[in-house]
C-alpha cells in the first residue's frame, strides 16, 4: 500500500477577470491563489482564458468592426515562457504558497501573432509543467485563436498532490471523445474543466448550464476522475469595455457561469455555484476512494477493450515553438509521459 498522501482539498475560481488588461487580471490570479492557500487549497483551476478574460465580443459585432478589438486582445495575451514576464510572478505565487494551479490563459505564440486558447499547468514549486492549446475553436473563436494540437493532450503528475495525475479541456472541446479518451488512457485522476460564462449568451440562457453539468458528470464517470470546473461571469467592466470600444449590444448580458467540484460516481462536492458572486468553490477530494470506482469501471483498463476499440491519436507538435520543449517538466518515472497514440 502507498503511504502517500490521498485526501486534498481543491478549488475553482469562480471569479471574472480584469477585462482586457493583462497585468491587473494576473494580479487578480495571485490574489486568489494566496486566498486559496489560506484555505489550505492545493490546485486551484481557473476558468478558460482568465487572462485576458473571454472575448465575449466575438459573438455580439460583425468581424470587420472587431478588428481593433482583436488586436487589443492579441497585446494582452500571454506569452507561455516559464519565467517570462507574463508568467514570473504567478510562478513565485505558487511558488510561496504551494498552490498548484490551471490557468485559462489567451496565450500568444513567442515571437509571433498568432493565439491559443490555454491552460497553463503550474505545480506548487512554481515548475510550469506544461501548457494544453484546446484543439478546436469553437464557432467564431474561430477568428481570435488557432488550432491547438495532440502534443499537448497531456496529463502532468503535480507534486502538490503527491504525483496525482491532472489533465484539462476547456469548453466544448469536452464534446471531443477523443480528446477526452486521451486524458483517460493516460490514467487522468483529476481534471480541470474551464469554461466562460455560457447562460449569458443569446441563444444559450436555457440550456448552456444543462451543457456544462452534463459534460462534467459524463468525463467525471466515464473518466473515474475528480472533475473541477471552474468558469468566469461576466461583470459590468467586461460589457463597459465593449460599450466604449465596440457600441452598444444586447446579445451577452451579465452574471452567468457554472463551477462546481465532482466525484467520480458524479456526486457533487462543491457547487454548483452560478452568478456573480465570486468565490473559491472547494473540496476536499480522497484518491483513496478511486478503488471502488475502479472496480466497477476502469477507462484506462478492462472497460478500454483495445482489441475492439482501437484508438490513436498524433502526440506531434505541428507548431514551431513546439518542436523543443518549452518547459522543464519534473516527470517520475513511468508517469505522465505516457503515449496516448497506441492503445
Amino acid at each position: 500500500m502507498s503511504s502517500k498522501p490521498t485526501k486534498f482539498k481543491v478549488a475553482a475560481a469562480h471569479a471574472a477577470p480584469v477585462f482586457m488588461n493583462k497585468a491587473a487580471t494576473i494580479k487578480k490570479a495571485i490574489r486568489l491563489i494566496e486566498q486559496a492557500a489560506a484555505d489550505d487549497i492545493k490546485l486551484l483551476v481557473f476558468p478558460e482564458t482568465f487572462v485576458p478574460g473571454y472575448p465575449y465580443f466575438i459573438e455580439c459585432y460583425p468581424p470587420l468592426k472587431q478588428v481593433s478589438a482583436l488586436v487589443q486582445y492579441a497585446e494582452q495575451s500571454v506569452v507561455a515562457e516559464p519565467d517570462g514576464p507574463d508568467l514570473a510572478a504567478i510562478q513565485d505565487a505558487c511558488r510561496r504558497t504551494g498552490v498548484a494551479i490551471s490557468l485559462g490563459v489567451s496565450e500568444r505564440m513567442a515571437a509571433g501573432h498568432t493565439l491559443f486558447n490555454s491552460q497553463v499547468v503550474i505545480d506548487g514549486d512554481g515548475v510550469v509543467l506544461g501548457v494544453h492549446r484546446k484543439l478546436q475553436p469553437t464557432y467564431v473563436e474561430r477568428i481570435v485563436w488557432a488550432q491547438g494540437d495532440g502534443s499537448s493532450l497531456r496529463c502532468w503528475p503535480v507534486a502538490a498532490l503527491a504525483g496525482r495525475k491532472l489533465g484539462g479541456l476547456a469548453c466544448w472541446e469536452h464534446t471531443m471523445n477523443g480528446a477526452r479518451q486521451a486524458l483517460i488512457v493516460q490514467g487522468e485522476e483529476i481534471h480541470a474543466g474551464a469554461w466562460p460564462a455560457l447562460s449569458t449568451m443569446e441563444g444559450f440562457r436555457e440550456v448552456a448550464d444543462l451543457q456544462i453539468e452534463g459534460l462534467m458528470r459524463a468525463h467525471a464517470l466515464s473518466a473515474q476522475c475528480w472533475v473541477v470546473t471552474a468558469s468566469n461571469y461576466v461583470d459590468e467592466g467586461c460589457l463597459e469595455w465593449m460599450r466604449v470600444n465596440l457600441g452598444e449590444q444586447e446579445l451577452v448580458r451579465a452574471g452567468g457561469g457554472w463551477s462546481s467540484v465532482l466525484h467520480p460516481f458524479c456526486a457533487y462536492l462543491a457547487g454548483p455555484h452560478t452568478g456573480a458572486e465570486e468565490k473559491l468553490v472547494q473540496a476536499e477530494v480522497d484518491f483513496a476512494e478511486l478503488g471502488m470506482v475502479k472496480v466497477f469501471v476502469d477507462g484506462a483498463g478492462h472497460y478500454q477493450r483495445p482489441e475492439i476499440l482501437k484508438f490513436e491519436v498524433d502526440t506531434r507538435s505541428h507548431w514551431s515553438d513546439g518542436k523543443v520543449d518549452r518547459f522543464k517538466r519534473r516527470v517520475e518515472k513511468g508517469e505522465g509521459e505516457e503515449d496516448a497514440g497506441e492503445n
